[in-house]
Parts: C-alpha cells; sequence; structure tokens
C-alpha cells in the first residue's frame, strides 16, 4: 500500500517549486518613521527605532525586518497571519481598517490605509529607493507579443553593450542571472525589490512585460517608465473583464503621464488607432500592413525556417535592415516596435543597425516562443506558449509556411480562465491544421474532460476540418502526435510554452512540454 505523504512535506514539496522573489543582496535600513513621517501615515503602537528592510505580501517570502502588508484576499485576509508574521521577523504591518483589527493581538506596530495594494508600490519604492538613479524603464502590453517584445529589447540592449534587466511572463534576468517567474508582472513590493537588485548587479537597461492585471491590480505603481510600447489587442482575459472595452481600458492606462514618458503604437490591430487617439503622453507609430499610415514600417525582406529578414523604414526615410531568429512576420513586428522604442529612448537608429550588423541579426532567445525542440531528421516540432485565437491565426500560418507536408496541431484551454475564448481557439487550430490533437493543460479546478468537451465543439465550427484526436494527458497526446507525423511534417504544441508545470486542483506537478516533446521524438526513432 502506497505510503501517505505528510501534509507538511507536501506543501514544502509544492513551495519549493515556486519560484523565489529577488531581492536586494545588500538592503540598506529606513527608518518606519521617516515613512509614516514621508507619506503622512496613521500608525498605530511604537516606531521608535524600528527600521525596515523590505516589504512583502507573504509570509513564505518574509525576511526578517519586513514590512509585512495585510490585503484583503478571496478567502481570507492577509492581516490575520501577523502572529506568523511577527515570528518570522515581521517589524510592522501595512494593513486596513479590517486588518488593523486583525493584527492587533500581533502587537507589532500597524500603519493604517485606505487601500493597502494601492499604497504599496509607492511604499516599496521608498523603502527599496527605486527612484533613486532609476535605470531606463521599458513597458510593453497587449495581448499578444508582449513577452517577444520584451526579450527582442533585452537582446538589443545587450548588443548595444549595456547591463540589461528583463521581467517577463516566462523570467526574470538581471545581468547573466535567470530565475523562472511566478506572474507575467510581479507584485508591487516585488517588482521594487528586483529593481533595487539589479541597481546592484549595475543594470542600465530594463524591459518589463506589463499585463493589463499589472495595471488594474496596481503592480507597476511606483514605477515611471521611459518608454512604452502597444503590440495588439485581441480575445482574452474576459475572466478578468466585463467585456473588450474593459480589457482595452485596463491597457490603456499605461499610456499615461503618470505611468510614462513616451510610447510606441502599433496599427496593426484596430485597437492601436484608439490607443493613439486616446493616449495622454506623446506616442509614434508603427505597422506591417501596407497602406496604413504610420510613422515606422515593417516590411518582410526574407523568411527562412531560421529567422525572418525585414526592413524597418522611420521618418525622413532612416531605415535598417536587420533579422530577427524567429519565423513568422508577427515576430518582425516585435522586433521593429522594439527598436523604435530604443529609439524613443534616445538611442540612436544608425547606432542600432551597426550593432545588429556585427552579429548578423537579433541575437535573442525566447523561451517557448515557436520554440523548435526538434532535430535535423524527422517531424519539425514547435512550442509556443500562445493560448488566444489571434495568436493560434499568426502562428499556425507561420509554421505552415516552412512546412512542406502536413501541419499537426496539439492544444488543450486552461481551466478556470476565460472560457468564452474557447471556440474561437478550437475553431482556427482546426481551419489551420490538417491533423488536430485536443488535449489538457493547465485544468486548475476544472473538469478537464469537460474543457476537451467544448473544444471539439468548437473546433466542428471551422469551415476546413481536419482528421480530430482527443487524447489526454498531454503526455499520450504529444505521442500521438509524433505517431502521426512523418518526414516534412510539423507539429505545433500551442499553450504550454517555457512553463515547467501544470496546474492540477491547485498543486503545481513538474511537466515540461519541451523535454515531453523531444522524449516523444526519441521514443519514436528520430534523433
Amino acid at each position: 500500500m502506497a505510503q501517505a505523504v505528510p501534509i507538511s512535506r507536501e506543501r514544502d514539496r509544492v513551495t519549493a517549486r515556486i519560484p523565489p522573489v529577488l531581492r536586494p543582496e545588500h538592503p540598506s535600513a529606513r527608518s518606519l518613521a521617516g515613512l509614516v513621517d514621508e507619506f503622512g501615515l496613521d500608525c498605530r503602537g511604537s516606531i521608535d527605532g524600528v527600521e525596515i528592510t523590505g516589504v512583502t505580501l507573504s509570509t513564505g517570502d518574509l525576511h526578517p525586518g519586513d514590512l509585512y502588508v495585510g490585503i484583503r484576499g478571496a478567502n481570507s485576509h492577509g492581516a490575520s497571519y501577523a502572529d506568523q508574521a511577527r515570528e518570522g521577523g515581521a517589524v510592522a504591518v501595512l494593513t486596513d481598517e479590517e486588518g488593523a483589527a486583525l493584527a492587533a493581538d500581533s502587537e507589532l506596530p500597524t500603519i493604517v490605509v485606505t487601500s493597502p495594494r494601492e499604497a504599496l508600490g509607492e511604499i516599496s519604492a521608498w523603502i527599496y529607493r527605486t527612484n533613486d538613479h532609476p535605470p531606463l524603464l521599458f513597458g510593453t502590453t497587449g495581448t499578444n507579443g508582449k513577452t517577444s517584445t520584451s526579450y527582442l529589447l533585452e537582446g538589443i540592449l545587450k548588443q548595444l553593450g549595456l547591463v540589461s534587466g528583463l521581467s517577463s511572463t516566462a523570467e526574470r534576468h538581471i545581468g547573466e542571472l535567470t530565475v523562472v517567474s511566478r506572474l507575467t508582472t510581479p507584485e508591487a513590493s516585488e517588482m521594487h525589490a528586483l529593481l533595487a537588485r539589479m541597481r546592484e548587479s549595475n543594470v542600465r537597461a530594463v524591459a518589463v512585460e506589463v499585463s493589463a492585471q499589472a495595471l488594474s491590480r496596481n503592480r507597476v505603481d511606483g514605477l515611471h517608465f521611459d518608454v512604452v510600447g502597444f503590440t495588439n489587442l485581441s480575445h482574452d482575459h474576459l475572466d478578468d473583464y466585463a467585456d473588450m472595452e474593459e480589457y482595452f481600458q485596463a491597457k490603456l492606462a499605461l499610456f499615461d503621464p503618470d505611468r510614462a514618458r513616451r510610447g510606441v503604437v502599433s496599427l496593426d490591430s484596430p485597437y492601436g488607432a484608439r490607443v493613439v487617439e486616446e493616449s495622454r503622453i506623446p506616442v509614434t507609430t508603427i505597422s506591417t500592413t501596407p497602406g496604413v499610415d504610420a510613422e515606422w514600417t515593417v516590411e518582410i525582406v526574407d523568411e527562412q525556417a531560421a529567422y525572418t529578414e525585414f526592413r524597418l523604414t522611420g521618418p525622413e526615410g532612416r531605415s535598417l535592415v536587420s533579422r530577427v531568429p524567429l519565423i513568422g512576420w508577427h515576430m518582425a513586428a516585435n522586433a521593429g516596435l522594439a527598436i523604435v522604442m530604443l529609439v524613443e529612448a534616445g538611442f540612436e537608429l544608425e547606432a542600432i543597425g551597426h550593432a545588429l550588423d556585427d552579429d548578423g541579426g537579433i541575437v535573442a532567445y525566447l523561451p517557448g516562443r515557436t520554440e523548435r525542440v526538434s532535430g535535423d531528421h524527422g517531424p519539425s516540432v514547435y512550442v509556443d506558449f500562445g493560448h488566444s485565437p489571434d495568436a493560434f491565426l499568426n502562428t499556425l500560418a507561420a509554421v505552415r509556411k516552412f512546412t512542406p507536408g502536413r501541419t499537426i496541431m496539439v492544444f488543450g484551454a486552461d481551466g478556470d480562465r476565460d472560457a468564452s475564448k474557447r471556440y474561437e481557439m478550437a475553431r482556427v487550430a482546426a481551419d489551420g491544421s490538417d491533423i488536430l490533437v485536443i488535449t489538457d493543460h493547465h485544468p486548475r479546478f476544472e473538469d478537464a474532460a469537460s474543457i476537451r468537451a467544448t473544444l471539439l465543439e468548437g473546433a466542428k465550427l471551422a469551415e476546413h476540418q481536419p482528421e480530430i484526436y482527443e487524447v489526454s494527458p498531454p503526455e499520450a497526446a504529444i505521442r500521438k502526435a509524433v505517431s502521426l507525423a512523418g518526414e516534412g511534417d510539423s507539429i505545433l504544441w500551442a499553450g504550454p510554452g517555457h512553463q515547467d508545470y501544470r496546474d492540477i486542483e491547485g498543486v503545481r506537478t513538474p511537466y515540461s512540454a519541451r523535454q515531453e516533446a523531444r522524449d516523444a521524438l526519441a521514443e519514436a526513432g528520430w534523433a
């Protein structure tokens, strides 16, 4: 009989899979009394001689000397854990009136504000001194392309000789240090801790992926971007937003003088023109669409399986020709956006061009973004993070262009996330593939079979009907796809991308689509 795993050991195992929060290695203490005075805060309890060296929302990330922040959550109030925070070394609590009552027994000095989440960004910036000599900050938002644009920005910054940083859905980078990300955009306290750590490493420029949720939930508060970029807007996240208009307004909030100095807007989706019209900061425009009146244009010069070559042309006839090491016009569009963001920050286009020419194009590795994980023989296998209808459309078209045989697609849908896009995801997947394998992704607390049933119904709406298979779990699905593929065929596995886990009933189960795909190929006899 199997031996039961103690709950504490299971919790430790799951926690160990959660990526760490990067903080400064040598934090400098700040006076709690100074914080109270600086912001005119209501403080209860003695603060004489109390010094703080960090700030956190989680007792799991607590360091001695921290200001512990208690926020009302969906199921409980963070201030309920004030005693545990004190035992872990917290020296004070920041919370609301409800939380102050819950934290009273901890006997920690308590700062009371109307909304701890809204106060967190500015207070974190003060504690970590992130507004003292900040790096160049680039922020990219949009439905698709945020991660790719951020990686390409960081790659070009390195080619220009700068020590760079990155905060994306996939990873956090501090120079050569890399850790896996928890959220697309970390909580404000984590974001400012990350920037403080970057300062210790002499990082001069940082590319930040900014989600709509980050803007709605105050995760980038206390930051002021030098240049922000907008990629596109399409159906996604309607579990978080009532409709597309609310989703758009969440993105638009980045184009405000309180958040950014200048902006670059792609006109490749209809919402781009609205961003330009409603932006409250100066913006320049870019497009890959012929005939669109944009200040910068991207033209595809050549497409190969290993790269996409493009020409970027701007005002006064300025231009450069370069390559991005990825397939698809949309990746060239992301590269163009990244370059123009750098120009808007003050870099010379000619200097960027010379740096890229010296290296034969943009040098960047984008984990799980149309990432080819197969060898020189057998079917080509690509793993991609795309999880929206528009992402499927563009990536399938890019893969098909370099596939002399059949295009096979494997995908599933997130549980407990925007269910309204599932039919359209499946329809687009069916229309763009010769063989479709529907499987599971992150079921979370939803029934995986029910999600697959919805996707099967959506696939039947497609004008083109491929061979369709339903295979669970995904380990079996990729092996089914490989068994159906031959030389000259391509497999696109959309959804998991870079992620190293599956979320099943709240547990992060170790899992790598990239490794599963390689294993499936090896088992089938392909090197």
